[in-house]
């Protein structure tokens, strides 16, 4: 009992530290997101870029590493709660078929963009698959399955930094753009939930026209949000078969899904089957977005601002791409079928 508590209390002073930082850090962007309109996943990644020194303590270190990536996928599994099969069915399938249809298009839209820009496919992938499902969100779950390097941490944090950006933008004049061309609120709903980055932003734009659009932008999104697992599955039983036949891998060519993505699963179906009090699961749901503040927070201290500012404008134009291939494609389904 001795030994046990002796060593609970070494994990505790080599993690305490660095989780103490990446909290505090996303409490104060919960607390600017909250009472001056700003994103909280944008302002927990500048505000941790402001505390850089910080990933030079050793006694930082640790923590850190641990927010950035278990608490990480944490969060990603809890997301799960936040979708039931009522919500997915509420659509009728065909918008079902083109809100999952654009998600691979605007995916496949981002690796060949990439490829033409002078970008690795893995940098579109990572792009094209924050744009088409969930924003920041699905930045850091989809960069867990891809090779992990210094370069790839700075990807990731680009990423999130643009389509967190855009999708505030986005918030703002997708609803005037709605009512410019005359949508219903169905369609309107449709509209936002399918094009627009990050949750959030989704449920800020959509109650800001009507509660119809609200709930059924939201409904939308989290459908989005539903193809998170077997996106992120895919790519990485790419990624590894890949490393496998370039004798990188495992040369049994066996794939391991994450386990954060069985959380997902699992989650959602016990959420769909109700076997959680509502408020419980409430609960559990709302602190997936405290543990992704967390995990940004992390990224943040540990990511050099010099590295983010030097990527140059190309990348920001692979984003704004990807970003106005989904809306295109989403207005035109609408448009035809007016």
């Amino acid at each position: 009992m001795a030994a046990l508590l002796r060593r609970l209390d070494d994990t505790r002073k080599r993690y305490f530290p660095g989780l103490c930082v990446a909290a505090t850090i996303g409490i104060a962007a919960s607390f600017l997101s909250q009472h001056y309109g700003a994103p909280a996943m944008l302002m927990a990644l500048l505000l941790g870029l402001a505390f850089n020194f910080l990933s030079e303590e050793s006694q930082c270190a640790p923590g850190l590493q641990f927010s950035a990536k278990t608490l990480l996928r944490l969060g990603v599994a809890l997301l799960g709660l936040r979708i039931t099969f009522g919500d997915v069915l509420t659509l009728g399938w065909q918008p079902m078929l083109m809100v999952c249809s654009a998600v691979v298009l605007t995916i496949a839209f981002g690796v060949v963009m990439a490829r033409w820009l002078g970008f690795s496919s893995a940098f579109g992938t990572l792009t094209g698959g924050s744009v088409a499902i969930c924003g920041a969100s699905a930045a850091m779950a989809i960069s867990s399955v891809l090779p992990n390097s210094e370069q790839a941490k700075r990807d990731t944090l680009f990423t999130v930094i643009i389509v967190t950006t855009l999708s505030t933008l986005a918030m703002i004049f997708y609803p005037m753009i709605s009512q410019a061309l005359g949508l219903t609120g169905q369609e309107a709903g449709l509209f936002l939930g399918a094009t627009i980055h990050d949750v959030a932003q989704v449920v800020g734009a959509g109650y800001s026209m009507s509660e119809e659009v609200g709930d059924l932008s939201t409904f939308v999104k989290l459908l989005r949000v539903a193809m998170l697992v077997p996106i992120v599955m895919t790519i990485g039983i790419i990624i590894r078969r890949a490393a496998s036949k370039q004798g990188n891998g495992n040369e049994s060519g066996k794939v391991a899904i994450p386990g954060f993505l069985i959380g997902f699963v699992v989650l959602f179906i016990i959420n769909s089957l109700g076997w959680l009090p509502q408020q419980l699961a409430g609960q559990l749901a709302d602190s997936s977005s405290w543990l992704l503040l967390t995990a940004i927070a992390a990224l943040g201290v540990r990511t050099q601002l010099k590295d983010i500012l030097s990527v140059g404008w190309k990348p920001v134009l692979l984003v704004v791409l990807e970003t106005v291939f989904i809306a295109l494609l989403i207005l035109s389904y609408l448009l035809l079928t007016h």
